[in-house]
Order: structure tokens, then sequence, then C-alpha cells
């Protein structure tokens, strides 16, 4: 059963949607929701008393047992609403819940694991507020069960704080990993993309369709959350690590942003980001928008973007792989679709530009980072800046053409030049 409250924002349809298929994709089925306007929530029941007797009917006649509520909803409010509707047969959960239940069924790495314990871990804290009828007796004694005085309530609090902070601690570990595998791929020269969107934009398949990797692809939401890596190799001599990463969506909660940080950090290093998006999605305006949130809390928000419309082989009119530009004369658009590979040649052409005009040197000899505006002097980070000074403001560009053929004159990389052969 699902539950859905407009409180102004609109997009009825598409939020029922969205949480049907949510509620799908962790692997319960829907037989019924219930919608309704408020100008703000209930403080008790988040509904109010007659759309909760509401609900409860629905509940009876339909014997279900999970009451989804696509909101965030307070722990005092969940437990109003099992004791309305039957605490002993109906689970309430909010919209936090669920993701965090779909992304523990979908991790498969030992990282991503860890991650989506994190984030349960950290949900777990707000929840830990008189959950059981035990927790005002106190008593005392050593190790786990407490010191004189502490309450079961304190105990629970102190051992999930401690579980928390190994979590952290291994997840850092992980993360200076991550952090030196993205220096090796600097120092050797390699142009660094991540592809970004809304969950079940095609990332994957997209991913899968550039790098001739075999990832997991489903049309469901979250199908894959673990990041991946692959190195490709363009025209003419153009070395380029494309990563993919965990999908976005509206409302992510603040506490899987956090615990996916290392993940989300391939999106935050990267030279220019992917972002697909499913043109055949009648909200895929808002979805641009809401990614577009998330990029900015992670500070990816400024990186270059090449917006990748996919599944164009879905829209009703027919649309050809094409390729637009912005007033600057840069690529601002492709338009693909990764099931039947319209339109790839397009983009890999785009990325080939890009990575052409990271490589080219800027003032001081220094290859850099593709420029957010039309200018920019940001040095390519790992880049050695005085074999750069010393190697390329003795070459001009005819000297590069003459002395090596095989590379495009002018392409530097990370401040030496390289013989492609």
């Amino acid at each position: 059963m699902a539950l859905l409250l407009d409180f102004g924002d609109g997009q009825t349809d598409t939020r029922l949607s969205e949480v049907r298929e949510l509620i799908s994709t962790a692997g319960a089925d829907v037989v019924g929701y219930l919608t309704g306007k408020r100008q703000k929530p209930d403080a008790a029941t988040f509904a109010g008393s007659g759309k909760v007797e509401e609900l409860k009917q629905l509940v009876d006649e339909t014997c279900a047992t999970l009451v989804v509520v696509d909101h965030q909803l307070s722990p005092i409010q969940i437990r109003n609403l099992e004791a309305i509707l039957g605490a002993d047969r109906v689970r309430v959960m909010d919209r936090t819940d669920l993701i965090l239940e779909i992304f523990a069924q979908r991790a498969r790495s030992a990282e991503g694991k860890l991650q989506v314990e994190l984030a349960q871990m950290q949900h777990l804290l707000t929840r830990l507020v008189k959950g059981w009828t035990h927790l005002e007796r106190q008593r005392g004694g050593i190790g786990v069960r407490g010191g004189p005085g502490e309450t079961q309530l304190e105990i629970d609090r102190r051992l999930v704080g401690e579980r928390v902070k190994k979590l952290k601690d291994r997840l850092a570990r992980l993360e200076r990993q991550r952090k030196s595998q993205r220096a090796s791929r600097r120092r050797a020269g390699a142009f660094t993309v991540s592809i970004v969107g809304y969950t079940n934009a095609g990332k994957s398949t997209l991913f899968n369709r550039l790098t001739k990797a075999e990832t997991y692809v489903a049309d469901q939401l979250f199908a894959t959350l673990d990041s991946t890596t692959r190195r490709i190799f363009l025209a003419p001599s153009y070395n380029l690590a494309l990563s993919d990463t965990v999908g976005f969506i509206r409302e992510l909660p603040h506490g899987l942003i956090a615990a996916f940080h290392a993940t989300l950090t391939e999106a935050l290093e990267a030279d220019v980001l992917l972002h697909v998006i499913d043109a055949s999605n009648p909200a895929r305006d808002q979805q641009i928008a809401d990614v577009g949130s998330v990029l900015a809390e992670i500070g990816a928000g400024d990186i270059p973007q090449i917006r990748v419309l996919n599944k164009i082989d879905r829209l009703e009119t027919s649309t050809m792989p094409s390729v637009l530009r912005g007033e600057n004369g840069k690529i601002s658009e492709v338009r693909v679709s990764a099931v039947t590979g319209a339109g790839f040649d397009l983009l890999r052409d785009a990325l080939a530009e890009f990575a052409s005009v990271a490589s080219m040197p800027k003032a001081g000899g220094m290859p850099g980072k593709l420029p957010v505006e039309s200018t920019s002097t940001e040095p390519l980070a790992g880049a050695d800046t005085q074999t750069s000074n010393s190697a390329v403001a003795k070459l001009e560009q005819s000297a590069v053409a003459t002395h090596f053929p095989r590379i495009n004159p002018g392409v530097i990389v990370c401040g030496r030049i390289y013989d492609q052969c």
C-alpha cells in the first residue's frame, strides 16, 4: 500500500509512478494507493486523522502488510501510524527506509555492502527513540551490559556508534585505494570521464556499449550500485578512463550521499561528466534538476558536462542521432540509443573532441582540465609542472608535428609529449 500527499508541489502522477516502481524493485506487490492534499504534514500521524482512517480501511480491505509513505517521516509518526493500522501485522516505511532496503538488496561488492550498512546504521541512530518497553529499565554491569545507571537506549546508541566508527575506518582505507588508482590514471595521462544520471536512465547499458564490458543491466531502479572503471581508446591517440557511478533519485537521503562518498568521488575527480538522460521519460526536466542538485551537493556542479539524451528509440516521434552545440561552440548534447547503438559514433567523436581540448597546452605550457567557461588556467591534477615548462616551452606546434607525426599537433599529455605508435 502506498501513501502520497501533495503539499503544493504537484506532479502527483509522476511521483506515484516512481514510488510504485520503487516498491516493485524492493520485491513487494502494490495492492493499492492513496493520495491526498495538505498544506503541511500532521505532527502526529503525518496525514491527519481523516486520511489515516481512510488508509486503515484500505489496509483492512486489501490485507496489506506494508505501507510505504513517499515522504520523510519522524520516528513518532511511524510509531503512531503502526499503532493505528495494527503494529502486529502492518509495517510502515518512509521513502528513506524504502531506498535503503533496495540498496541493501542491490549491493554486491564489499565496498558497496559497507557503504549501505553505514547508511543503515546512521539512519538507525535517528530511530532509537523509545522503541521498546524495556528502555527505561536501568541496570549495572561491565562491557556490553553497560555501566551503572546506563539505560538500554544508551547501550544501543553506543553499540551502533561504535559500529559506525568501524565502518567509516574501513571505508576510509578503501577510499585511499581509490585515490591511489585515480592518481595512477593521471600519471598515465588518462582523460577521465564519469557517467552520472537519474536511476534507470540507461547508464550501465551506455557504459557497456562504449567499453564492451558486461556489467549488470536491468530495467529497474538502482540495478547497479558499484562503481566500475574501464579504459577505452579513441582515435587518433586518446587514452580515456570511463567510470559508471550509482544512479541518483529525487530526495536521495543525505546519509546515502555521505556513505557513498568514495564512489561519488569518481564523478568529483572527472575531467568531464556524461549526464545520461532518459529522453522518453515525461519527467526528464525534473530528473535533470534532481541530478544537478546532487552534483552540487557533492561539489561536482561546476565540472563540464555532455548531456546524453538516451533512449531516443522509445520516442513517439522519430528522432535521429544528433549533436547540439552551445553558444561557445562546445558540444553540449548528444542524442543516442544505448540499446540500438545509434549515435555512438557521434558520442565517441564528442569525447575525443573534449579530450583534445583538455590535452592542449594552457598558459605556462600546462595541459589542463576542460574549462567551465570559455577560458581556464586550472592545471591537470598530477601534472609535472617543471617538466612541462621545460619541455613544452621549447617546442613550437610545427616542431611537434615534425618530430612526432603520429600524434596530433599540440597534443600534450601530462606535460610530456608521447609518440603514440
